[in-house]
């Protein structure tokens, strides 16, 4: 096996050094502390709300202990789905702090046991009732039901377990992400369902008492921030920045008719837009059949002048088509989302790793990102010794930028490097010495990259240092 070695020693444009980047990492990693600590800290007060109300008072009795438990799971469940939906609300505070990946990652995670809460809520209430009433279960079951705004809330239940359903991997994978995305916008309907019967039955939420005012004050901000940043930011940036397409060209490098093309969008005002290289936006091709599919797509070309662009990939029926966009499309778009970006680092050296379409993000970072020369390493898994997506430009900058750049060929093996590498004791920190300080950026296929990223925490980098772009959805 062999790897290519680009060495840029002479270079045309020395960057600037940043700051301390250690002190920034530290205070974006304290907002993700702060912001953890608020989600903790929502549901430890809702479960408050109940105990200062009396609640504490409650568990001597079996039957008034088991209703008391379920109306606690039942808070829980409600406080964490409001947290879920500010998670996916795209707000700019969390994103510049977590992420949109990591943010998605946790709104995913916190569906099941919010499913677990919601069960736990309906059949320790049943239990609690059918104990203090004295009666049998059927009964008991058929006297909840006739109570105020019941059936609504079930509706809720039912349209929150099929967002959750849909949300495994088995399930998502066999869905198109128009219908996935389709179907996860039931999660508001689900809040909006369950949300009457809280307030019409049982008395926490029921009297005009400041607990009333503090769950209504949650549920509408959520709902706040949902609206503003999912529907009218993206609208309005659409409007002020009035994409179309220029141009759509076949990308070369790779093997014949893999399907791979750069879109290249021309709009007014974009320096406003604050896209930084390694970013994604959302893209909405306004055309007949297209406009209605939404495409999470990274900038492959740092925004210059009136222009940007993106690389895409033809994976699907969705992706494909945008092949056959016309010039002149008109284009909306959402973002830009992520920390795949200079937000992250927290070291002056970089080493930026990617492998397939992954090399967009990281192309579009490396024009974008700060370092001295010798400061910055590539590394590009690649189908040949000269092939590979957008190559000719990654190399074009490292040269200009005092960057070195490693193209390593071949299928990969069991690792995320290829076989015959691995066979010569190659690994990352013999590819790139310095990587143990270094930020390392990551971007291709989601077992590739797993591969990648232990092999780092092996090497001793800390998680920190570690950032990593999800190539699904």
């Amino acid at each position: 096996m062999a790897f290519l070695v680009h060495d840029a020693r002479h270079l045309e444009r020395p960057a600037r050094r940043l700051g301390d980047r250690a002190v920034r990492g530290t205070k974006r990693l304290w907002r993700v502390d702060l912001l953890q600590a608020l989600a903790v800290a929502s549901v430890a007060v809702a479960i408050a709300l109940f105990l200062a109300d009396g609640g504490a008072s409650r568990f001597g009795d079996p039957g008034a202990a088991l209703t008391s438990l379920g109306i606690i799971a039942g808070l829980a469940a409600t406080d964490l789905v409001l947290v879920m939906l500010v998670l996916a609300a795209r707000v700019p505070f969390i994103e510049r702090a977590v992420g949109h990946d990591a943010a998605m990652a946790l709104h995913g995670r916190l569906g099941k046991p919010v499913l677990y809460l919601l069960i736990a809520h309906g059949l320790l209430l049943v239990a609690g009732y059918t104990v203090a009433d004295g009666v049998d279960v059927v009964s008991e079951v058929v006297s909840i039901w006739n109570l105020p705004d019941l059936p609504l809330a079930m509706l809720g239940f039912t349209l929150f377990v099929t967002v959750v359903v849909t949300s495994l991997v088995a399930v998502r994978r066999r869905l198109r992400y128009e219908v996935w995305q389709l179907v996860h916008l039931l999660s508001y309907a689900a809040v909006l369902a369950a949300l009457p019967h809280q307030f019409s039955v049982g008395g926490l939420f029921a009297e005009g008492g400041w607990q009333r005012w503090y769950w209504l004050a949650l549920v509408v901000a959520s709902f706040t921030a949902i609206a503003l940043y999912r529907f009218v930011m993206p609208i309005v940036v659409s409007l002020r920045h009035r994409l179309v397409v220029e141009s759509v060209a076949p990308v070369g490098g790779g093997v014949a008719g893999d399907g791979v093309f750069s879109i290249t969008m021309r709009g007014r005002r974009l320096e406003t837009l604050a896209a930084a290289g390694g970013q994604f936006f959302i893209w909405r091709f306004l055309a007949a059949g297209q406009w209605w599919q939404a495409h999470p797509y990274s900038l492959s070309a740092v925004p210059r002048g009136d222009r940007l662009r993106i690389t895409v990939r033809a994976l699907g029926d969705g992706s494909a088509s945008l092949a056959g966009v016309a010039p002149g499309t008109r284009v909306a778009l959402e973002g830009p989302y992520g920390i795949f970006s200079e937000a992250a680092r927290t070291r002056d050296r970089i080493t930026l790793v990617g492998a397939g379409i992954g090399v967009t993000p990281i192309r579009s970072l490396l024009e974008h990102a700060t370092f001295r020369p010798g400061e910055a390493t590539v590394v590009l898994r690649t189908t040949g010794v000269d092939q590979g997506w957008l190559l000719d430009e990654v190399a074009a900058l490292c040269r200009a930028r005092g960057a070195t750049l490693l193209t390593v060929p071949g299928a990969r093996g069991r690792g995320w490097l290829p076989d015959s590498a691995e066979r010569q004791g190659l690994d990352l920190a013999a590819l790139v010495p310095a990587v143990r300080d270094s930020d390392l950026y990551v971007c291709g296929p989601r077992g590739w990259a797993e591969h990648l990223i232990a092999e780092a925490r092996a090497a001793g980098l800390s998680p920190e240092q570690i950032h990593h772009e999800r190539f699904d959805w």
